[in-house]
């Protein structure tokens, strides 16, 4: 079996020279993304789609890094902060509406435990699944095998080595669920603090105009 056949099926592989061959796209996609006129929006979001398996309306800030891209789906409205790391050995599959603070890094790749086994190049990776409505705080690392449940957040700082369910706030080294979110979430932001009326009047018009776009679409 080749050794990228091996890789797709999450068995031990060797990068050998054809897997360096098939990240050379995404190197060079990287390369002109992180040297982009960062005022360039559009350009930017060019680029991001021509990288990424699937996406729709995905924005990038660069610093970006992958090492195939194409391993990458994203659904609608996703936004990575500056200096994202996925390591996409695996499928990295993201649902609609996730956002990244700045310095995450997803880590499908893994290594054997035991030096000798590990020197001879042999290496892995499992899938990780997030779904729709994360909201991940900086400079946290998300590691193989992972599924982070929707409407989840992440903490700042956490290592995430095991799947944390839907609507929680989890965070930590190791992450772990913290609380679940709940209806008393909805009108607060910063440690409890409530929305003002002015912002929380708007954004229940924005709420309200979301839910009879899913009701009749076509209009």
């Amino acid at each position: 079996m080749k050794n990228i056949e091996r890789m797709k099926q999450g068995l031990v592989y060797i990068s050998d020279d054809e897997i360096f061959e098939t990240q050379k796209h995404a190197r060079r996609l990287t390369q002109k993304l992180n040297t982009i006129d960062r005022s360039d929006f559009d350009g930017i979001k060019a680029i991001v789609k021509e990288l990424f398996g699937k996406s729709e309306d995905a924005f990038v800030n660069p610093p970006f890094y992958c090492d195939y891209g194409n391993r990458i789906e994203v659904g609608k409205n996703f936004f990575a902060n500056y200096n994202c790391t996925i390591i996409d050995t695996g499928m990295v599959r993201i649902g609609d509406n996730c956002q990244f603070a700045p310095n995450v890094g997803i880590y499908t790749a893994g290594h054997p435990v035991h030096p000798a086994t590990r020197n001879t190049l042999y290496e892995y990776g499992f899938d990780i699944t997030i779904g729709d409505n994360v909201w991940i705080g900086a400079n946290t690392v998300v590691l193989p095998g992972v599924t982070i449940g929707s409407n989840t957040v992440i903490g700042a700082g956490s290592v995430v080595n095991r799947s944390i369910p839907e609507w929680s706030v989890a965070a930590g080294n190791p992450c772990r669920v913290i609380r679940q979110i709940t209806e008393a979430d909805r009108s607060k932001y910063f440690d409890g603090r409530e929305i003002d009326p002015e912002a929380w009047a708007h954004i229940l018009t924005i709420q309200e105009q979301e839910a009879d776009d899913k009701k009749y679409p076509s209009r």
